[in-house]
């Protein structure tokens, strides 16, 4: 049940992630640079991320390498979701998984990643633009760190000692 679980979570944020992405270039017809306030807190600013977060490593010839490396990495988040007992774990890493598959999707399609969302507060702005299937790593990644930092120590067998 929890696998199924993780599996769920990888396909439904891959499922939003991709569905955003083509409501921002069909519906919307999103163009390049343009911006659409949303809500007080969010535009809407279409870029193309060809490389990999915070376009770092764009260039020619890095998209099927890029792709190939991300494929690599979801094989592996598949594994340790495969293998561990942990809830939060299994979601987490689900999530990192689905958020993964649909950057890779963008890369073979496009040639580079749909990055759409812009976060802001009045005039202070957050410096990237991202997509549903970054905002599902982020979030996969952080509950992972607080699953690891909220851990609680092994009991000691021997009290005494150590």
């Amino acid at each position: 049940m929890r696998r199924l679980a993780g599996f769920l979570v990888a396909a439904l944020v891959l499922g939003v992630d991709q569905w955003s992405k083509y409501l921002v270039l069909n519906p919307l017809g999103l163009q390049d640079g343009h911006l659409l306030t949303v809500a007080p807190f969010l535009n809407l600013v279409l870029v193309w991320n060809h490389g990999i977060t915070f376009g770092l490593f764009a260039g020619a010839g890095a998209k099927i390498l890029l792709a190939l490396i991300a494929s690599v990495v979801v094989l592996a988040l598949f594994t340790w979701m495969w293998r561990t007992q942990k809830w939060v774990v299994t979601l987490a890493v689900g999530a990192i998984a689905g958020g993964a598959i649909g950057n890779v999707i963008d890369r073979l399609r496009f040639g580079a990643v749909v990055d759409f969302l812009q976060a802001h507060l009045g005039g202070l702005y957050y410096p990237w633009v991202f997509n549903v299937g970054d905002s599902a790593i982020v979030c996969g990644v952080v509950a992972l760190m607080l699953e690891n930092l909220l851990q609680k120590p092994p009991v000691a067998a021997n009290p005494g000692e150590g």
